[in-house]
């Protein structure tokens, strides 16, 4: 019983955690789109540019975390297996682009790690959460 508490309260710190780093960018990227592409040193050329980067980071970003705060209030599986999921092609994206493109910068190794880890932290919460799961019910 205690240890399925500590993993609700885990996995519930884990999709707030991610949460609330989404939701960084997301409010970021809705009051200043060029903030976001400085990041990686882009210039956003025309209004469409801004556009497209509010409706991505900002409006997809701020729709998953509204998504992650629910999950993390009824259905913490849930909500881990998505973000598990999420940093994880994350970081497959990068991992590809470093195949693809060549090496990639201080930025986009620093999110190849941190991506990485949360894909990692995601797993083993999975894990353990399907484990209390089968436990519950024998």
């Amino acid at each position: 019983m205690k240890s399925s508490k500590t993993l609700r309260i885990l996995s519930r710190i884990y999709i707030f955690f991610s949460a609330a780093s989404l939701l960084y960018v997301s409010l970021m990227a809705f009051a200043s789109p060029q903030a976001v592409m400085d990041l990686v040193q882009v210039k956003l050329p025309n209004p469409d540019s801004f556009s497209s980067i509010r409706g991505v980071y900002g409006g997809v970003g701020l729709t998953i975390v509204v998504m992650l705060v629910r999950w993390a209030l009824r259905d913490e599986r849930q909500g881990t297996l998505f973000l598990t999921m999420l940093w994880g092609f994350y970081a497959i994206s990068r991992l590809m682009t470093l195949g693809m493109e060549g090496p990639l910068g201080a930025f986009g190794m620093q999110w190849l790690i941190t991506e990485s880890f949360l894909c990692a932290v995601g797993s083993i919460l999975l894990i353990f959460q399907l484990k209390a799961a089968r436990i519950a019910r024998a």
